[in-house]
């Protein structure tokens, strides 16, 4: 497989301003995501969370005012939405190939990798199986890998553990930050704890339009231990600020 070259982008969003039906959901927002690092996005539904992720992956649907740049420009990026959009007629190692195959790039290597991946997530004994014979929670884990397969510099990845048990979810979480490292990833998350596991730095939208507070002085190296005193204090304290914020926008 043909790995990027591009180093991390930051993403900077300048006035930029979104309305829907005349309400505003973003009003001049100005934001930037740090190169290299994984940014969790926290808040309530229809608060814009997935909005930002279609404006950077420069969606047509989302019409805008403002700019938004990359640094460096061109880069090559990586989608994980809601749905896992798996194709019916194609097995779940075939899935998890799809970028390699489109791209005629399929190799040992790149079989060889997908395979790991599968048997990472839990999947090893299903990688013939089509995703009619898998559950929700197994096909989400076959596009989490098939996202991760791509290596791109940039990931926006929209809710990708919702559909899991816990304990796949921490395992998963794990598996993602050791992919990721030196990426620049973009994390929408209903999910607190999440978070704090995975995010170098947390962006908390509430209101509409949308305020935006930013957390960036967060201890420790991720995976934070969903057990370490300090994820456990952080979290209380997040998601006491969650409920706050929740409350005074209704």
């Amino acid at each position: 497989m043909a790995v990027s070259i591009l180093p991390p982008a930051s993403v900077r969003l300048t006035d930029v301003s979104v309305d829907y039906s005349g309400n505003p959901l973003f009003d001049n927002l100005n934001l930037t995501i740090a190169a290299g690092k994984t940014t969790c996005i926290l808040g309530p539904s229809g608060c814009g969370k997935s909005t930002l992720l279609k404006l950077i992956a420069s969606n047509p649907d989302i019409e805008y005012s403002g700019t938004i740049t990359f640094s460096p420009p061109d880069q090559e990026v990586s989608w994980m939405g809601q749905n896992d959009l798996l194709l019916p007629w194609m097995t779940l190692h075939d899935n998890v190939m799809l970028g390699a195959r489109l791209r005629g790039e399929v190799s040992r290597s790149t079989e060889e990798k997908a395979s790991v991946l599968l048997r990472s997530a839990g999947l090893a004994k299903y990688e013939l199986a089509l995703p009619a014979q898998l559950s929700g929670g197994m096909r989400q884990r076959g596009a989490l890998l098939r996202t991760l397969m791509e290596e791109r510099s940039l990931l926006l990845m929209d809710e990708p553990f919702s559909a899991l048990d816990a304990l796949t979810r921490l395992k998963l979480q794990d598996l993602t930050v050791s992919m990721t490292r030196d990426k620049t990833v973009l994390l929408v998350t209903h999910d607190p704890l999440e978070a704090l596991r995975m995010g170098n730095e947390i962006i908390i939208f509430s209101g509409t339009p949308a305020d935006v507070e930013i957390i960036s002085d967060l201890p420790g190296k991720v995976p934070r231990h969903a057990a370490a005193p300090d994820t456990a204090r952080l979290h209380d304290s997040l998601l006491r600020k969650l409920m706050r914020e929740n409350h005074e926008s209704r």
